[in-house]
């Protein structure tokens, strides 16, 4: 998909003709790629990287521009199961016109970091201060995710939850790598800001940039540690809700295990024979009664020894 945009009123706003002042390919075509080689001097390997979700970012000096590749997250969907991708994208500038190349549609209404977009420089910031705080916001997500799955791990007895949390850590190391590679890109340009070309009003934003995208990979580190670190725990509060489980189940069985003995013998002839010349509705309701007593006696039993050894063991720790 190609769309153009052209800067006025401080806007980045859409364009109609190709004398555009920033021009974004999503998701190129072969045509599309063929005419950023041919009418633009974009080198093939370039273009290939800024379609790679694996490539690294890096900055490189061309003949009539500058090409940039950064790190950006993917747009969220639920067919991700929790999931949080990051892609690539391909920034390059030349002296008056900015070529965005990215294989994820992204959102460029809505940049109120920066109050003026004037020119190719100030929407070149806009993306890449866009794309850090894109990244802070889907931070902020994880973080809730992982607070309600973590109230789900504490009364679940499945490794569902627990396997969406392994996700969302996975999630967090993409995010940690794809934000330290950007630090990466950011800290070459302020070291090129001259040769960029970059006033002092647009290097005072690249140094907020610089600044955001720290705390960003601070907070990705802080949480993937957090997360790795409570994994075994999480794991354990699982296992040992399945044990109560077990642990109900057995009282109940070992409960009803005299009783169905007694309650076999009830309905054999013999009782019957035993219970010769005492009305049925007495004998059986007496037979009732006891087997009530029983089951109430050996639940209490196993109660009392269950809290006993507990104790012990609180009394030995």
């Amino acid at each position: 998909m190609f769309t153009q945009f052209d800067f006025s009123a401080g806007k980045m706003t859409p364009a109609a003709d190709r004398k555009a002042k920033m021009l974004v390919y999503t998701k190129p075509e072969k045509n599309e790629l063929l005419e950023l080689e041919e009418k633009y001097g974009i080198s093939p390997h370039r273009l290939a990287s800024a379609l790679d979700p694996d490539e690294l970012g890096r900055m490189e000096r061309a003949a009539d521009h500058w090409a940039f590749i950064v790190k950006n997250p993917c747009n969220f969907t639920s067919e991700d199961e929790l999931l949080f991708k990051v892609s690539s994208m391909g920034l390059f500038l030349f002296k008056d016109l900015l070529i965005v190349v990215s294989p994820e549609e992204f959102d460029l209404s809505d940049y109120r970091q920066l109050r003026e977009i004037k020119n190719v420089r100030d929407a070149f910031l806009a993306i890449l201060y866009g794309g850090t705080m894109h990244f802070i916001s889907h931070i902020k997500v994880i973080t809730m995710l992982s607070d309600s799955l973590e109230k789900r791990i504490n009364t679940s007895m499945e490794n569902h939850y627990l396997l969406n949390m392994f996700t969302l850590e996975k999630s967090l190391v993409f995010f940690v790598n794809g934000i330290g590679s950007n630090q990466v890109v950011i800290e070459a340009i302020k070291e090129n800001a001259k040769k960029i070309r970059f006033t002092a009003g647009q290097m005072d934003t690249l140094n907020e940039i610089i600044i955001e995208n720290r705390q960003s990979e601070k907070q990705a580190e802080i949480y993937s540690g957090i997360l790795t670190g409570l994994m075994d725990a999480r794991g354990s509060v699982v296992n040992n809700n399945l044990s109560m489980l077990i642990k109900k189940l057995t009282i109940v069985s070992v409960v009803f295990m005299p009783l169905n003995i007694l309650a076999g013998m009830g309905g054999m002839s013999e009782f019957s024979g035993w219970t010769k010349g005492i009305p049925w509705w007495l004998s059986f309701s007496g037979f009732l009664a006891l087997l009530g007593l029983i089951g109430m006696l050996t639940y209490w039993f196993m109660l009392k020894s269950t809290s006993g050894s507990k104790t012990a063991k609180d009394k030995h720790s």
